[in-house]
């Protein structure tokens, strides 16, 4: 009986008997953020939605499989940053995971870049990390003491950086960037030489594939073309996002490599007219998953 209980509670508190034979196989984690991204990634890898379906976690949903002899986990993490943060470490905490990769879309930040490109950025930014102060009557803004501006700002928007830690640090840091992983940089870029540049099924125009710059998240959905321009020129960012930033912090604390492959479903505020990214969701979700399928292979 003693036998029965300890497996009782294996099963219940291990979720990676959830998978059934070859559980502890290390992972290749995709990430998403919402239906799209999801159904892109599913549709490309080969998984059958249906079968490959585990059961879900706190409301979180997994697919598993394997993808060009890689043993692969899915995962729809919720759209913006804490829900993003929540449901990776959550699936860090529970499953062996040996790498963690992203596949969805963006809003366009970099000028030479249009809808339906592909970026895979080197580093990742918080642009919404930051201070809010009142105007002081004279043209500028009364700052904390706190307070020790590092960006230009944006009205009375100060941006600053997040304190982050890691077991080797041991402590909270100000830090301004999380890197996508080198090792997996180097593996995009001979993907992206491999699949070279390709037609946009949903308007026709060759579409550019980059490796390389800054990408930005934030807890807003972005559409205003002064601000744009502000990120433009602070972060120089080629994208701007609500998770990447918190799936890349998220890997940074537990040491696990990261890379993300984002499509442009929008220009964030810098097109004409209504933004109409929720028409561009579906094609630039494809664009992306199409290049995470290569770099799984050339993994």
């Amino acid at each position: 009986m003693k036998h029965l209980r300890v497996l009782f509670v294996l099963l219940f508190v291990c979720p990676l008997a959830y998978a059934g034979d070859g559980a502890a196989k290390p992972l290749i984690v995709v990430l998403n953020a919402f239906e799209p991204e999801l159904q892109a990634t599913l549709k490309n890898l080969g998984l059958d939605p249906v079968k490959s379906a585990l059961p879900r976690i706190h409301g979180v949903p997994f697919y598993r499989g394997e993808v060009d002899g890689k043993d692969v986990l899915v995962v729809e993490t919720g759209m913006s940053m804490v829900n993003a943060a929540l449901s990776l470490q959550l699936t860090l905490d529970r499953f062996p995971v040996t790498q963690v990769l992203f596949a969805g879309v963006a809003g366009g930040i970099d000028p030479a870049l249009a809808v339906g490109d592909v970026v895979i950025p080197e580093r990742w930014a918080y642009h919404g990390e930051a201070a809010y102060f009142n105007p002081d009557g004279k043209g500028g803004y009364i700052i904390s003491d706190y307070f020790t501006p590092k960006y230009s700002n944006f009205g009375m928007i100060f941006p600053g950086n997040v304190q982050a830690t890691t077991a080797a640090t041991g402590k909270f840091q100000d830090t301004a960037t999380f890197p996508s992983d080198p090792a997996l940089l180097a593996v995009a870029r001979r993907a992206v030489e491999k699949v070279g540049p390709f037609k946009s099924e949903h308007t026709g125009r060759v579409l550019k594939v980059e490796v390389g710059g800054t990408g930005v998240s934030g807890t807003v959905f972005m559409d205003n073309a002064e601000y744009r321009k502000f990120v433009f020129k602070v972060w120089h960012a080629r994208c701007l996002d609500m998770e990447t930033t918190a799936y890349a912090h998220v890997c940074y604390t537990n040491h696990v490599p990261f890379l993300a492959v984002r499509s442009l479903s929008d220009l964030a505020g810098g097109q004409v007219g209504k933004n109409v990214e929720e028409a561009n969701d579906t094609p630039s979700s494809t664009n992306a998953a199409r290049v995470l399928r290569e770099i799984i292979r050339e993994m």
